[in-house]
């Protein structure tokens, strides 16, 4: 093989692994930044959903206490519109489980939230319910205390998955540097490979040339010569002993 096709070899199997190593790298980075921001939106509708179910139900309650103190219309609207903002949510928080017992979580909330309705649905202005603070502890707010912690719970759970993914993100993200890493030993090994054989194939034949020419300068014999590569470099030898002997031939005329 010519030496111009050794050195072209050597600088393409560099750039390739090179060219792999960075195309693998950022792969890698873009599959991390697609599934951690998924898994972190996701976590987010969810504890958003919560929270505005919780914010829901709360003024539920507090229409509850209002139809208790014989405020029917302002009651009545204020759980209406509770009520919409609760199913909204709901909704939103049922289309978008990711978790493991996050929909068994759902249909218990669902069932606690209609056990809760079914509560305050009655009339309760101008009935014995009204300023019945026992019937209130006893019941309605006490329905209220169980569907409120499970959304508490639904937005812990969606909290600790978070938590999980920010965890995992420090694994994930030294695997999708494995590649650049493999890409700087790789070049470390061929820049090693390829200065190894610079010196053997060019640098060393070169100064034994140059070393046989000063000596035949001064006498020696340039048959010595031991270079018999098939390319550029042995090329030069054979060119060096045809002039050896040309130069001696003319010498013995």
């Amino acid at each position: 093989m010519k030496l111009r096709l050794k050195l072209l070899s050597a600088f393409l199997m560099m750039a390739i692994m090179l060219i792999a190593a960075g195309i693998w790298s950022i792969n890698g980075f873009k599959l991390l930044e697609v599934s951690v921001q998924g898994i972190l939106d996701e976590n987010y509708r969810s504890i958003l959903a919560s929270q505005k179910m919780v914010e829901a139900v709360e003024r539920e309650d507090s229409a509850i206490l209002l139809l208790m103190q014989g405020y029917w219309e302002r009651g009545r609207y204020q759980l209406m519109q509770s009520d919409s903002v609760f199913n909204e949510a709901f909704q939103i928080a049922r289309g978008n489980i990711t978790i493991e017992g996050e929909a068994e979580l759902l249909n218990t909330i669902q069932q606690h939230y209609q056990a809760y309705k079914d509560i305050w649905e009655r009339p309760i202005v101008d009935t014995d319910r009204e300023g019945n603070w026992i019937w209130y502890e006893q019941s309605a707010h006490r329905a209220f205390q169980v569907l409120k912690n499970d959304l508490k719970g639904l937005a812990g759970m969606n909290e600790d998955s978070m938590y999980e993914t920010a965890s995992n993100l420090e694994t994930m993200a030294e695997r999708s540097i494995m590649p650049g890493i493999v890409a700087i030993i790789a070049t470390f090994i061929l820049t090693s490979m390829f200065a190894y054989f610079v010196s053997a194939l060019i640098v060393s034949p070169i100064l034994r040339m140059t070393d046989r020419v000063r000596a035949f300068r001064e006498g020696g014999d340039l048959n010595k010569l031991d270079i018999h590569t098939h390319d550029e470099i042995g090329d030069l030898a054979d060119e060096i002993r045809l002039l050896a002997k040309h130069h001696s031939r003319k010498g013995q005329v």
